[in-house]
């Protein structure tokens, strides 16, 4: 039978939840792969990656490790997975780059502030420098998940709001930086009262072709 959950996790496993099991008691495929996703964010928040197993995850999802190590190979592609399922960057297109960043900011600090994003990317973030291979696989996810940011520049751009040769990267960098700032050397929440200084510091920025090039030039 599956390990059940213990008290005060965020989610209940599918069993808990009354939620439809195969004959021999385990939950369905993607009911486990839903609960092994929850439990390895809920953990995260909890002890951080380096103290992140599987059979810990196992035991909070409610299932056996080899369900686990059938879908990931290790704990970590399994934690680039779940992190790519937080809310990212959402897509805003107002006709304007000013009102675009402050909708994408601003729903970026409303999920900051209340899903386990505003744990988990301080937790991976610490990890990263000194592990290569999990840089490797989350690169690609974060790229992919900052795309509504970049397409906001590409339309600014086409507008002619900034200038035809800005480095969209380094300026998304430039435009989430003070957030980033913020998180790991300011105490509490994010408020989105830094929003409105953001935006005008980077259109400033961008207008005068402070991001312009390439950024390994």
């Amino acid at each position: 039978m599956p390990t059940p959950r213990r008290a005060g996790a965020e989610r209940a496993g599918p069993e808990a939840n009354g939620g439809p099991q195969t004959a021999a008691g385990r939950p369905r495929s993607e009911e486990a792969h839903r609960a092994i996703l929850d439990a390895t964010l809920s953990l995260l928040v909890e002890v951080g990656y380096s103290a992140l197993t599987v059979e810990g995850i196992a035991q909070r999802a409610g299932v056996g490790k080899a369900t686990i190590y059938r879908r990931w190979p290790s704990k970590l592609p399994l934690v680039v997975e779940a992190f790519g399922d937080l809310p990212a960057f959402e897509e805003a297109d107002t006709g304007g780059l000013a009102s675009d960043l402050d909708r994408i900011l601003r729903s970026y600090v409303r999920v900051y502030n209340t899903t386990p994003l505003g744990a988990v990317v301080p937790s991976l973030a610490g990890e990263l420098p000194h592990n290569p291979q999990l840089m490797d696989l989350f690169a690609p996810v974060v790229k992919q998940r900052r795309q509504p940011l970049i397409r906001a520049l590409h339309r600014a751009i086409e507008r002619g709001e900034i200038p035809p040769d800005t480095d969209l990267d380094l300026a998304a960098d430039m435009i989430v930086g003070p957030m980033t700032v913020r998180v790991f050397f300011t105490p509490g929440k994010l408020s989105p009262k830094i929003v409105p200084a953001m935006i005008a510091l980077a259109l400033d920025g961008l207008r005068r072709g402070g991001a312009a090039g390439s950024a390994g030039s």
